[in-house]
């Protein structure tokens, strides 16, 4: 059965929005447990800016501690969850500030590791692992809410634990944006998507 989705906060989307948490987690994520000091060489930071941001991300449920390690070796992973921003339309302004920025941070580094890893992919069959589209669909707004929660059904279908992964699987990085055309403006032009 699907969790239900975790609506955030505006003080958890603010303690995410720092670029430097988004880093963390966003390491995590794609590649799994890690302690402050391997996050510290990975992302070109000290270790206790990682353990700060480590701890700030834990209190709010972004990541936690796993059972591996021990001692002062403290070994941390991505907590997965539906998380959810508030609709733009009841976001405060700082609300949509913090989201600007989350957002322009995001996007920015998932395109830029799309580039990079599509730059650099070899010629096996993991070379072919980088699809990609693009189109325009007619909806109205309830039909894109419906639209999306498919999508996240979709997700969730394949999610599963470590221990359930086939032998090949691997992790993907998977990102979905729809947004409304412009209308053409009042000048009669029409209005340019790209």
């Amino acid at each position: 059965m699907p969790e239900e989705p975790e609506a955030l906060d505006p003080a958890a989307l603010k303690a995410l929005a720092h670029p430097r948490r988004q880093r963390v987690l966003h390491h995590l994520s794609l590649h799994g447990p890690a302690t402050s000091a391997t996050l510290a060489r990975s992302l070109g930071l000290n270790t206790g800016a990682t353990s700060y941001h480590l701890r700030e991300l834990a209190r709010y449920g972004f990541v936690e501690e796993t059972e591996r390690g021990g001692g002062r070796e403290r070994w941390w992973r991505a907590v997965p969850r539906d998380r959810r921003f508030p609709p733009r339309s009841r976001q405060s302004p700082e609300t949509r500030h913090v989201m600007d920025e989350l957002n322009r941070h995001a996007y920015a580094a998932d395109l830029e590791l799309f580039e990079r890893l599509r730059r650099i992919a070899g010629d096996d069959a993991w070379a072919d692992a980088y699809p990609y589209s693009r189109g325009t669909i007619r909806l109205t707004l309830p039909e894109l809410h419906a639209f999306f929660e498919e999508y996240i059904a979709l997700l969730n279908r394949y999610k599963r634990p470590a221990d359930e992964t086939p032998p090949g699987a691997r992790t993907l990085l998977t990102r979905f944006l729809a947004f409304p055309v412009p209308e053409p403006g009042a000048d009669g032009r029409e209005a340019d998507p790209s």
